[in-house]
């Protein structure tokens, strides 16, 4: 989420996807990261993905956690138990 959050204030987005950045300089290439959603708000061109959903459960209390959409959220019930062997 870190990276998602560094992107986001270089091209002038708030925590909800929302431009409020102060250049057009910024609009130039959101296309590479972003897709626009309705309403002019941003989202990340991303699908997250875990065995268990407690990763996820923390993206989305993050600061940022609103950015995502819901269904790009992609886990399993049943996590590896940090056993690499498992997972």
């Amino acid at each position: 989420a870190a990276f998602w959050q560094t992107i986001a204030g270089e091209h002038g987005l708030d925590a909800d996807g929302n431009f409020a950045g102060e250049s057009d300089l910024q609009l130039e290439r959101m296309n590479v990261y972003f897709n626009e959603a309705s309403g002019n708000r941003y989202v990340p061109r991303a699908v997250l993905v875990d065995l268990e959903p407690g990763t996820m459960d923390a993206v989305r209390a993050g600061p940022f956690g609103k950015l995502f959409r819901p269904d790009n959220f992609v886990f399993g019930q049943s996590g590896a138990g940090n056993n690499w062997a498992k997972g």
